[in-house]
């Protein structure tokens, strides 16, 4: 048998662009050469997303679209991987009769023998998961990328349940990765020239593990990162505000490279609907993590996630929604309908009983809402100079580049020669809600 070639496409949150990179280390352990070409490819798989039905949808229509390939080469192998794969396990082959091979999560290192056994015209199918995977003692192979950023996974699982969540039961127990392998992976990632990276997992701020008899936690695990180089910054995702503790405002404080730049979670601003959810938290709470994170770091912006409609949503608990984000403003936020997931906590207790019309009504007024804050916050930049960290070229004209700020906003700017990888000054001229333009750049 000659040299194979695979295909992986990608889909849903930052952790599966990570597993994906992982998955091409694997194949490429055992002679199967990843490729960015999917007309080139003698096996496609698909990284898999299940957090909202219309991310699982939007694979099933894909793995349809696949089904045409499948009829001009019979031999071509087609998988599912990742955490759809684990929701619906047997059930994929049923719905897709092209599908060949499925694989969980913890289960990339079985897919060398998945594929043999695909190849020899069975179905094959691995989703066990893991109380102890993290991967930790394999090198990801990034392809594609910018060279510029690189995501670190630091930890898997989640055992926080919240109600309406389906991750505890395709990602498993929470787990760390082991210390000293994220350290080695950042400084091989800032040797070979990326100057940033994102340390990922489901609540990456309750890492924990021991090394050498130390306790180490998050904090302690971010400021031994960011201590590698002053030039290699360091973000995280995606944090819990119940495990956003005072120890971690400190280190953002503490280190110049790690990012002003905080996601944190609401999804509601309503304390009755948080109970609902199982977030473990009041809203009261959260506001004060809010609250001491922007006493201490001023400068540091802040996104959310946002779930319109979630079970029993009454329009007064929207409205505590609204009032929480005109008195927080936000920078940015990720914002969804609430989405039924099988078998979560929320599908087993609850109705899902607000009208689709409804959810989307609410859903419209808060992105209205949060582009009119990110657009004042912008304004705000406005005369304001920014070391920007360049990524590339502008997507809309090849004679602008672009970078981040350390506090995740986009800037664009002319192209006069700087060399993508590089830190400049860039003082921003003019804005959009999503994008700071800046000259006077050097």
């Amino acid at each position: 048998m000659g040299i194979r070639k695979a295909y992986i496409e990608t889909y849903g949150c930052q952790m599966n662009v990570a597993d994906s990179e992982v998955v091409r280390a694997v194949l490429t352990s055992e002679n199967i050469v990843s490729t960015l070409d999917i007309s080139d490819a003698d096996i496609i798989l698909i990284n898999t997303c299940s957090i909202r039905d219309n991310a699982e949808q939007r694979v099933i229509k894909r793995l349809s679209e696949f089904a045409s390939l499948k009829q001009k080469r019979a031999d071509i192998i087609i998988g599912v991987i990742g955490c759809m794969a684990e929701r619906m396990k047997e059930t994929i082959f049923e719905k897709v009769k092209s599908v060949d091979l499925i694989a969980g999560p913890d289960s990339y290192r079985d897919l060398p023998r998945l594929i043999d056994i695909a190849a020899s015209g069975e179905k094959a199918s691995n989703v066990l998961l893991s109380v102890d995977e993290t991967y930790a003692d394999i090198n990801p192979l990034r392809l594609g990328d910018n060279g510029v950023n690189a995501f670190i996974s630091i930890m898997r699982g989640c055992e926080n349940f919240c109600a309406y969540c389906v991750v505890p039961y395709t990602r498993g127990k929470e787990r760390s990765r082991n210390f000293s392998s994220i350290i080695d992976e950042a400084k091989y990632l800032f040797d070979n020239g990326y100057r940033e990276v994102t340390l990922l997992g489901q609540n990456v701020n309750s890492y924990k593990t021991q090394n050498n008899n130390e306790q180490i936690d998050f904090p302690k695990l971010i400021k031994a990162v960011a201590q590698i180089d002053p030039l290699l910054r360091v973000r995280f995702a995606t944090s819990h505000p119940k495990d956003f503790s005072n120890d971690l405002i400190e280190a953002i404080m503490q280190y110049d490279n790690i990012c002003k730049s905080v996601h944190l979670p609401m999804q509601s601003g309503s304390t009755s609907v948080l109970k609902r959810m199982r977030r473990s938290y009041t809203f009261e709470w959260y506001l004060e993590r809010v609250e001491t994170l922007k006493k201490h770091i001023p400068e540091c912006s802040l996104s959310t996630d946002i779930i319109a409609g979630f079970c029993g949503e009454t329009e007064q608990e929207h409205q505590e929604t609204i009032a929480a984000m005109n008195q927080i403003r936000f920078n940015d936020a990720f914002m969804f309908k609430y989405s039924e997931r099988p078998n979560t906590i929320a599908a087993k207790k609850y109705k899902d009983d607000v009208p689709d019309e409804v959810k989307s009504a609410r859903l419209t007024e808060i992105i209205e809402l949060q582009k009119k804050h990110s657009l004042q916050h912008n304004k705000k930049d406005i005369g304001i100079e920014y070391e920007v960290l360049i990524e590339g070229s502008s997507k809309r004209s090849e004679k602008q580049l672009y970078g981040r700020n350390s506090q995740n906003k986009v800037v664009v700017f002319d192209d006069k020669g700087f060399l993508k990888g590089t830190y400049i000054k860039v003082r921003i001229s003019s804005v959009t809600s999503a994008t700071l333009l800046g000259d006077n750049i050097y």
